[in-house]
């Protein structure tokens, strides 16, 4: 049995030092290779700074701590131009505030991309900067080149320190179904796309999946978010052993699935540390967070499904070559992440992730696990294979009262 409140006693001296053996261990063996690197000078705060002095008209704006309903409806009562304004004078505000407009989200985006576009080139070309300091300068531009493709929605943007992103595949104004991934350790603006093994980064999982819901239902209205908008642990550090990004990360991921549009129903997909946050996140959620699936978890926080004091189905599932399973799923002294999410006694439906291959490979197109996820994104329960040779992961599913 897992506790958050235990005393040191011998039992937590043994526990602490097999986690500290296996994060060790694990270090060597890839769970990281990279490492969080500073940012340009945050150009967001200073934004922040204008924006608590500003006013249209004789109102003064909002809080940024809004609340999603507040902000809704503060920006419906604004002119067309003045919300344009406002998204041109603040992009980094505007562009991550959780209630404003969809589409001048994506319009303040761009152009704060084009701000830290340029503030990197001074940068490069001004700053005494190390043979490593500018390749990372280099990669920054690289990125925010790429990030500023008129064809993609990026929902949110903050270049500052390793930096935060997200990104909308689909329409996420029609959506009838909006499906969340929300990633693990290390991902940052940097990592938020690859070339090599793209299924790994937030982008290559967000498209894998939005293309797998595509063709599990043609005629659903589906969007699919790339979600790396809160800051994940760096590499192996205690961060990632325990709780406290994942709390700050289940607040901004509970203020995302408020302030989505209209009365989509949602489902996240939580992989490795993003698990973490979705379990923390779980009893805030609104009810319109229908589903939490994960995959490759080194728990939820939590003793079992029921303790996580959600409406929302949980799913779980593990590859069986998964090196996540040799982390000791416990909890002791706010060290570790509590029970294992696949084991019978959790409580989740276990699916299967035949196909996957490692702790990455979840999101591999052809795989029996994206086969699963985009079956639960479109709400076809039916189509989700269990783990065991039975039905009994979706067992009773459609005669449970409806979230």
């Amino acid at each position: 049995m897992t506790s958050f409140d235990s005393s040191p006693t011998p039992v937590t001296v043994r526990a602490f030092l097999a986690l500290t053996v296996v994060f060790l261990m694990l270090a060597t063996t890839g769970w990281t290779a990279v490492r969080h690197q500073g940012g340009p000078r945050d150009i967001y705060e200073a934004e922040l700074s204008g924006w608590g002095k500003a006013r249209i008209g004789a109102r003064a704006l909002p809080g940024t701590d809004s609340s999603p309903k507040e902000l809704t409806a503060f920006f419906a009562s604004l002119r067309g131009a003045e919300r344009t304004r406002l998204a041109e004078e603040y992009p980094y505000v505007v562009g991550n505030l959780n209630g404003a407009p969809v589409a001048l989200r994506y319009r303040a985006n761009r152009k704060g991309l084009a701000r830290a576009l340029e503030l990197e080139r001074k940068r490069v070309t001004t700053a005494d900067l190390t043979a490593d300091g500018r390749r990372m300068a280099t990669r920054r531009m690289n990125r925010f080149e790429s990030l500023m493709d008129p064809e993609r929605q990026i929902l949110a943007f903050d270049p500052s320190g390793p930096g935060k992103v997200a990104e909308v595949f689909g329409d996420l104004n029609r959506a009838e179904r909006v499906s969340v991934v929300v990633p693990g350790v290390d991902t940052n603006l940097l990592t938020f796309q690859r070339t090599a093994r793209k299924y790994a980064a937030p982008v290559g999982m967000a498209k894998s999946l939005y293309a797998a819901e595509r063709a599990a239902s043609p005629r659903a209205r589906t969007a699919v978010i790339a979600w790396a908008d809160y800051t994940t642990p760096a590499g192996l550090g205690v961060d990632s052993a325990i709780g406290r990004l994942a709390e700050s990360g289940a607040v901004r991921l509970t203020a995302l699935t408020e302030a989505l549009p209209g009365p989509s129903r949602v489902a996240l997909f939580c992989h490795s540390y993003g698990s973490v946050v979705c379990g923390v996140a779980a009893r805030q959620l609104p009810e319109r967070v229908t589903d939490i699936a994960v995959a490759g978890s080194p728990g939820m926080r939590a003793e079992n499904a029921a303790a996580l004091h959600t409406r929302a189905r949980v799913w779980a599932m593990r590859d069986s070559d998964d090196w996540i399973q040799d982390v000791p799923h416990l909890a002791v002294g706010g060290l570790g992440h509590g029970e294992d999410p696949v084991a019978p006694e959790f409580g989740a439906r276990v699916m299967s992730a035949a196909d996957a291959v490692g702790h990455t490979g979840y999101f591999e197109p052809g795989t029996e696990s994206i086969t699963n996820f985009a079956e639960i994104g479109v709400g076809s329960f039916d189509g989700v294979t269990c783990a065991s040779a039975d039905d009994t992961c979706r067992s009773g599913i459609y005669g449970e009262e409806a979230v």
